[in-house]
């Protein structure tokens, strides 16, 4: 990514965006991609270890500080989300996690080394693994399976196909919109992991981009961008673990509000018959 700042007096640009292969293990090839992403779930592991093994209830300065700030952040987006508190605590864990990895992926991104400034046989040794579209929809697929799993596992099978139905099923026009409600929330898998992997790829190429167009400028053409994609990295982490919570939140309160309501089919009226002393029903 910012990596090509120190490549600002090339003569020509060169951008790759697909992942390269870097070694195999078995059939199976290990890209630049996922070599970063290994060496960031280990950088993750240890910080998030050393953290916790010294938070205390005053929260101290430096890095436990923010860490702990972030995290406190997102537990409460996602008590926030649930109506049901005690249902929000099984799944703070995974999004807080995920959080984590995503920023820490992005942010691992703008070290300097990362992209085609390291080299090997050819090809750039590390890429941000959130900027490798198989990575992002990995981690759709993984996220919206735990939507799907959890919602069903909550709500039952029928309770949550029926938040997909405004009405009886019987009537044709429900029917289809309720499948097209089906079909949209199945493309969350493909919007969530084009939107990461979009974001995180064009706003490291623009600062490629200027850094390359200032040539021996570099730094001060790229700077102003460069702080962007800082700011970008934190806000789409925020965004696709949002997504989620808010998914599996509104999958799951739907339900218990209908139900608490009391309001079935029968007890919908088709018409409105107008009270004693009134006029202007309809006929």
């Amino acid at each position: 990514m910012t990596g090509l700042l120190t490549k600002f007096a090339a003569s020509t640009l060169n951008v790759h965006i697909a992942p390269n292969s870097v070694f195999h293990i078995g059939n199976i090839a290990i890209t630049d991609s996922i070599l970063y992403g290994w060496i960031a779930t280990a950088l993750m592991v240890v910080i998030l270890i050393w953290v916790a093994h010294r938070a205390t209830v005053k929260p101290k300065g430096g890095i436990i500080q923010y860490v702990e700030v972030v995290a406190d952040f997102i537990v409460g987006t996602v008590q926030d989300a649930f109506e049901d508190k005690r249902r929000a605590q099984k799944y703070v864990l995974y999004f807080v996690s995920l959080f984590f990895f995503i920023l820490i992926n992005n942010l691992m991104g703008l070290i300097p080394i990362v992209g085609d400034a390291l080299n090997y046989n050819g090809h750039a040794l590390l890429r941000p693994f959130t900027a490798d579209f198989n990575a992002t929809l990995a981690m759709a697929v993984v996220t919206m399976a735990l939507v799907y799993v959890s919602s069903i596992r909550e709500v039952g099978i029928r309770n949550y196909l029926g938040h997909f139905f405004m009405g009886s099923i019987k009537n044709p026009f429900y029917l289809f919109l309720g499948l097209i409600e089906i079909i949209t929330d199945l493309t969350r898998v493909i919007s969530l992991s084009l939107r990461l992997f979009l974001n995180i790829s064009i706003v490291a190429l623009i600062v490629v981009v200027f850094a390359w167009l200032g040539h021996i400028l570099a730094p001060l053409t790229a700077t102003p961008f460069f702080f962007l994609d800082l700011f970008d990295d934190l806000l789409q982490a925020f965004i696709f673990v949002l997504l989620g919570v808010m998914y599996l939140a509104i999958a799951v309160n739907h339900v218990p509000e209908h139900r608490q309501s009391g309001l079935t089919e029968g007890s919908v009226p088709e018409t409105m018959d107008a009270k004693p002393g009134e006029t202007g029903g309809v006929a």
